[in-house]
């Protein structure tokens, strides 16, 4: 558990409560307070909706598996938000791996805290 000074490891959140690694090997962060509601993620995946009520997204699961992964990355990829980097983090939780966006290619999640 990290101290209450250091910044939140992104690969630790949700995984409190989350279904076991091997139902649902990939996870999603995201940055909801970065969302400015282009609504791009509801577009191109059936996962993630976007609130009339409060123009921000949201996604109905946040762990999934295999079946899952395409759209869900395709969300992520799509998000304008944060300058064209996204606030939808597809994570591969058996190794803590940002899949998509990635902005820097190398893996690291990308979440900005």
């Amino acid at each position: 558990m990290a101290d209450e000074d250091e910044p939140i490891d992104p690969s630790e959140v949700g995984e409190a409560d989350a279904p076991p690694v091997e139902e649902a090997p990939y996870k999603l962060i995201f940055e909801a307070n970065k969302c400015f509601g282009a609504g791009k993620c509801a577009e191109v995946s059936d996962n993630w909706e976007l609130s009339i009520q409060t123009g921000i997204a949201q996604p109905n699961v946040y762990f999934f598996g295999e079946d899952d992964l395409d759209h869900n990355v395709r969300a992520a990829e799509v998000c304008p938000a944060k300058k064209d980097r996204g606030v939808i983090h597809v994570i591969d939780r058996r190794t803590d791996e940002e899949i998509a966006p990635d902005p820097n290619g190398d893996g690291t999640v990308s979440v900005d805290w």
